[in-house]
């Protein structure tokens, strides 16, 4: 049928995912950098992240597609982003006109509560994420305010400070890019991968994230992304790796890793590894630490 959709002009997108949380029924994914819209089914047309969106790379266009399917939508959204997505979904819905309230899927005030997704009110990853306006979060500039004065020189030649903390850090190469999936190191140990910017957000990264685990490292934004679940899912298809565990920060770019790693559990073949996402605020704070859904 032919009816309203949304088109991304990925020229435009600068991959700053605002558009990703305010779209209700999670049509919306930072594949490699870039919005794009996962299914035309899932989308309503309705344009809620429109207003979101800080380059104008999204419009409303009419075109045939599939219709709609909200009962497709929801199950997606329940799988993806849990019991309070589900609220969210439920709510956008009512107020678009796509569902009444007395038609089962909940109302403002009454939180759904999904199967295997957890608490309606527990929050989800990321439901803390939102930036209001000014562009993508991930490039606004901020002044952070560092707890610890830095160590004293030392009377050497290069007048750094010696070295204070031990490395836990127990492989070579880290990069995505780099590493191979037969590595004997990724065996039987827990899989961290970890952001490209954690390593300096946080001052806790070693004992907290690498301290007898493997770890892999990229940016779901500014690398060239072709391959990594594949790579990952290499990896975690050795049965000896108990958990992988996503290390992202806050900013809604860097939920890119999750997808990736979602993918490559999928692309394991494996039904009985946990899959954990744990979010990292820009002054090295640790927000929240999930499971997720492959």
């Amino acid at each position: 049928m032919k009816r309203k959709i949304i088109t991304i002009d990925e020229d435009k997108c600068n991959g700053c995912g605002e558009c990703v949380i305010a779209c209700a029924e999670s049509a919306i994914q930072i594949i490699d950098g870039k919005a794009r819209l996962v299914k035309e089914q899932y989308c309503d047309g309705m344009g809620d992240c429109l207003g979101e969106c800080p380059t104008g790379a999204i419009q409303i266009e009419e075109r045939e597609v599939p219709d709609f399917d909200l009962a497709a939508t929801r199950a997606h959204v329940a799988q993806t982003g849990g019991a309070t997505a589900v609220k969210k979904f439920d709510e956008a819905a009512i107020r678009h006109g796509l569902a009444p309230a007395a038609a089962g899927v909940g109302t403002p005030r009454q939180p759904v509560a999904v199967a295997g997704v957890g608490d309606p009110g527990k929050p989800t990853p990321h439901a803390h994420h939102h930036h209001g306006g000014g562009g993508c979060p991930g490039l606004k500039m901020r002044t952070l305010q560092p707890g610890t004065p830095a160590a004293a020189p030392t009377s050497g030649g290069s007048g750094l400070p010696p070295k204070l903390n031990p490395s836990e850090l127990a492989q070579w190469p880290v990069q995505i890019h780099l590493v191979s999936p037969q590595a004997p190191y990724f065996k039987g140990k827990e899989l961290v991968i970890m952001n490209t910017c954690g390593g300096l957000a946080s001052a806790d990264i070693h004992w907290r994230f690498l301290r007898g685990r493997s770890v892999v490292v990229g940016c779901p934004k500014l690398d060239r992304t072709e391959g990594y679940a594949e790579k990952i899912g290499a990896i975690l298809a050795e049965p000896s790796i108990p958990k992988a565990l996503v290390v992202r920060m806050e900013v809604p770019c860097c939920g890119g890793l999750t997808a990736i790693a979602q993918e490559a559990v999928r692309l394991s073949g494996r039904t009985d590894l946990i899959l954990e996402e744990v979010t990292l605020a820009l002054s090295g704070e640790v927000l929240s630490q999930e499971e997720v859904t492959p």
